[in-house]
């Protein structure tokens, strides 16, 4: 049997650590696979879909745009919200084809 070794360097699994952390939570997880279906969306059509407070809804945001996971551009009075790298996206559809889920 071949030696076993950690395949991937620590930055890169801190990195990956530190999305998924972000990332654990129902609302962000929609939030992502909304912004995966339109290239962008105002918070504005989030909470249309979503069906939450604005507040709430904020704090996911600014939560997923201080981890860097989505991107934001202000055009006049509406913040357009997008998503900053789709590998995360990925990562959620392994685990929606999880066949225990």
């Amino acid at each position: 049997m071949g030696t076993l070794k950690v395949r991937v360097d620590q930055k890169k699994l801190e990195r990956a650590a530190y999305v998924l952390k972000c990332v654990a939570h129902p609302v962000r997880i929609s939030i992502i696979d909304l912004l995966e279906q339109r290239d962008r969306l105002t918070v504005s059509q989030l909470q249309e879909v979503l069906q939450i407070e604005q507040s709430l809804l904020s704090h996911h945001l600014t939560n997923l745009r201080d981890k860097g996971l989505v991107d934001t551009q202000r055009e006049g009075k509406n913040v357009f919200y997008s998503l900053s790298d789709s590998a995360v996206t990925n990562i959620i559809s392994v685990i929606y084809g999880a066949r225990n889920l």
